[in-house]
């Protein structure tokens, strides 16, 4: 490693699955620039989101600590100013902080360490999301429906192409910025696209990217609400499944177009990567490479994410360091908190820095240098957002994942032996001091009733709020004088993106034969 400080080059997807990547075992999913870079980097196997909601799991990404610990209990919950972020530390080592892209950050301050941002939020900043328990299961906060699945497929345009175009745009501008600056400190980058996020829609380019007949479909068929757990059945009812009716052509379609949209994201990584590389950056900098959650694509008839099932909450962690050629790959469990200490870790070159608050996140750095020994191989999820009706969470432990459901189901799955997830193993006789060694992992700082009430404590002061303010002020981040117009505002996700979506119209054929006379 050169002896300056490394740069930092965070890329994050959006709802991308770890295991709808070829990195990651796909049979299917064209992604070279992703799969190149993993070929020079260390690949995390068993990586995971602290939270498979995109707002709480971007805050505690940044800020090293399980979102319940910092009150983000869902995407409209305020992530608080006086929480020091991996930016602020980096800051305080002469690091240059910049972010382009989505962030989702909500609340007055939309920077949380960064020095600038290079692009304006797709995203509200306030709380029009809140999730209201008092309201039950089927409150939709975002009116998230199975409409972008039934609707999906090709396009011609795509609020989230708008958004995505513009963030490469801005992120290769300002790798030239900083590659020809006369600023000599090092850079933290942080490029964060929407893609692959539903709606499941495409331009046509990405779309015949794949032979739509042989769209590999899900493997875990539709399991009927009643024979699910509690949040399982929940989200049924909250994205409204129980008022559509999703055929098999519509899961085609939409896996499709997901499998287009990861293409598509591919290609402006490449992009950015081939700019670091343009710009003589790449040999000084760490490249790291991570989801905010995934995407169930229809496995076990479930969309979205939301849940702790391996394709919502499995996200891709590729890390590679500064002048690194040869790939590795890490089998322990690590997660999402795991990145504020290792970037720490490797900008002070192991000296670390004083911290002004505890973190749950570890370095990572010994794992990618082949030191497991002492790694405690455990990491933990927690959910309370759209869709649940009371605190959820996680645990995992080498092979076996644990899961509490709102104080109501438990569940245990040996994923080495059952990668689907489909045998509940939690009354094995056999395994009682397991269960009870995963249930005291899961109580470790977690009271599930203290975690409610504070949670609906939580919600209804942002309800009360937004109710009376109309949402005003927006808190969006302005780049351009109308950026608090452009995007995603004041209202629901899905419906402003289905008004922003250019249909594909095939080609009108000619009544009559073209001669190619001009006369």
């Amino acid at each position: 490693m050169s002896a300056k400080k490394p740069n930092i080059l965070l890329i994050m997807a959006d709802q991308l699955a770890a295991p709808a990547l070829p990195i990651y075992g796909h049979s299917q999913v064209l992604a070279p620039n992703i799969s190149a870079l993993a070929a020079q980097s260390v690949v995390f196997e068993n990586s995971y989101c602290n939270f498979p909601m995109c707002g709480p799991s971007r805050a505690s990404l940044h800020a090293g600590v399980l979102p319940h610990s910092i009150d983000c209990f869902d995407n409209a919950a305020e992530f608080h100013a006086d929480i020091p972020t991996i930016a602020h530390y980096l800051r305080s080592i002469d690091y240059r902080t910049w972010l382009c892209g989505k962030m989702h950050f909500v609340g007055p301050d939309q920077l949380h360490g960064y020095q600038k941002r290079l692009t304006t939020e797709i995203y509200p900043a306030n709380f029009a999301w809140t999730v209201d328990w008092s309201k039950g299961r089927e409150y939709r906060p975002t009116n998230l429906t199975m409409a972008p699945v039934i609707e999906s497929g090709p396009c011609i345009r795509t609020l989230q192409m708008d958004y995505d175009d513009e963030v490469t745009y801005h992120a290769v501008q300002g790798l030239y910025d900083l590659a020809r600056s006369a600023d000599d400190d090092p850079f933290l980058l942080t490029v964060s696209f929407t893609h692959p996020h539903s709606p499941f829609v495409i331009s046509q380019q990405y779309w015949d990217r794949y032979d739509h007949e042989s769209i590999v479909m899900p493997t875990v068929g539709e399991i009927p609400p009643q024979d699910c757990d509690l949040l399982s059945e929940n989200l049924y009812y909250c994205q409204a499944r129980h008022l559509f009716t999703v055929t098999e052509d519509h899961v085609r379609n939409a896996r499709h177009a997901y499998y287009g949209m990861v293409s598509y994201i591919d290609d402006k990584i490449g992009q950015i990567l081939a700019t670091l590389e343009e710009t003589g950056l790449a040999g000084d900098t760490m490249v790291i490479f991570t989801a905010d959650h995934g995407e169930m694509m229809g496995e076990r008839g479930m969309w979205y994410k939301q849940h702790f099932w391996e394709w919502a909450a499995h996200v891709p962690l590729v890390i590679r360091k500064p002048g690194q050629s040869q790939g590795s790959r890490v089998k322990q469990n690590v997660s999402l908190v795991d990145l504020l200490p290792t970037m720490i870790d490797f900008a002070t070159d192991g000296a670390g820095l004083p911290l002004a608050t505890p973190i749950d996140g570890q370095s990572l750095r010994k794992l990618m240098e082949g030191e497991a020994d002492d790694w405690p191989d455990i990491v933990i999820s927690e959910y309370t957002s759209d869709g649940s009706t009371g605190p959820s969470r996680m645990v995992r432990k080498g092979p076996w994942k644990y899961m509490e459901i709102e104080g109501v189901d438990q569940l245990l799955f040996n994923l080495e032996e059952d990668p689907s997830e489909l045998v509940n193993r939690v009354d094995d006789p056999a395994l009682v001091s397991l269960v009870d060694e995963m249930r005291a992992l899961v109580a470790s700082g977690w009271d599930i009733e203290e975690v409610r009430a504070r949670a609906r404590a939580n919600q209804k002061r942002r309800l009360l709020i937004h109710s009376v303010t109309g949402g005003e002020p927006t808190y969006v981040h302005k780049i351009r004088d109308d950026d608090d117009r452009r995007y995603i505002r004041n209202a629901g996700a899905a419906d402003t993106k289905a008004r922003a979506r250019l249909p594909y119209v095939a080609p009108a054929k000619p009544d009559k034969p073209l001669t190619g006379d001009t006369q």
